[in-house]
């Protein structure tokens, strides 16, 4: 710091990389201090919790032994969300408990190794998870993400081989109009037709079996993000050249805080 001389800070989304640096810095030859990057990581995830989206649980109701529900995601920044490189995704991680502290559903949940349960692509590089109007299985997820496929129609991770979107249902901005988008940041696959996806944001219907289980219920939903998706660092692990080896063993050393969360709310449903 130097007297006179201001300071202009880009506070993007990627808190992983610095992580990595700051974990192998011998081996990359790093320069800057442990302290810096540390501090660089924490003011991203600060940043991304604060100013990136909102969460609201609304209708909540039981109508014959079925916990219904809907989560209303928003959109804060003046970009689809996530955005750049297109290894970033984000998605709901929503549980219910009952009365005496049990689980009853979860959907989401983040995995040691960086996978999310029941996310389609995470288990099968050929699958991806569709867009979701109502979720009412656990095996069931709302990822927001890009899915490319190649001149075969074959999902990729490639940018190369990649040739068009068969998803993109990234978090709209407010003031997106997905019917008059053009070609280049259009709306790809289910959430195209999804009414309730529009600028700003989306709502997704929760359906939860509840019989057998006493309430109230206890609602939390999580927007979690990724900067690089478990299928973008999987994918490398078949290249037998020192690069994708040594960025897939560090991916697999930290894949355990690989995820932050954006957003979150809890609800109580009588």
């Amino acid at each position: 710091p130097r007297a006179g001389v201001r300071r202009h800070v880009f506070r993007g989304g990627n808190f992983f990389i610095p992580r990595v640096f700051n974990t192998f810095r011998s081996e990359l030859a790093v320069e800057a201090l442990a302290a810096e990057l540390d501090g660089l990581v924490a003011a991203t995830k600060a940043f991304l919790s604060s100013s990136a989206a909102g969460l609201a649980v609304e209708d909540g109701a039981i109508d014959d032994g079925v916990l219904g529900f809907e989560v209303a995601a928003t959109n804060l920044a003046g970009h689809k969300l996530p955005t750049a490189y297109p290894s970033r995704r984000a998605w709901l991680h929503v549980t219910v408990r009952d009365a005496d502290g049990r689980t009853v559903f979860e959907s989401g949940r983040l995995q040691r190794d960086g996978s999310i349960v029941g996310n389609d692509n995470d288990a099968d590089a050929a699958r991806y998870e569709p867009h979701h109007t109502v979720i009412d299985h656990p095996e069931d997820v709302q990822v927001y993400e890009v899915i490319m496929v190649d001149h075969g129609g074959a999902v990729t991770t490639g940018l190369i081989q990649g040739v068009e979107y068969v998803k993109d249902n990234r978090l709209l901005p407010k003031g997106f109009e997905k019917a008059t988008a053009g070609p280049d940041i259009a709306v790809h696959g289910g959430a195209a037709t999804d009414p309730d996806f529009a600028g700003a944001g989306d709502r997704v219907r929760y359906a939860v079996d509840v019989r057998g289980h006493r309430g109230p219920f206890t609602v939390k939903v999580e927007l979690r993000y990724q900067p690089i998706g478990f299928r973008w660092a999987r994918n490398l692990a078949g290249y037998d050249a020192p690069e994708p080896r040594r960025f897939v063993r560090f991916y697999d050393r930290l894949s355990h805080v690989s995820g932050a969360v954006l957003a979150g709310v809890e609800a109580r449903i009588e």
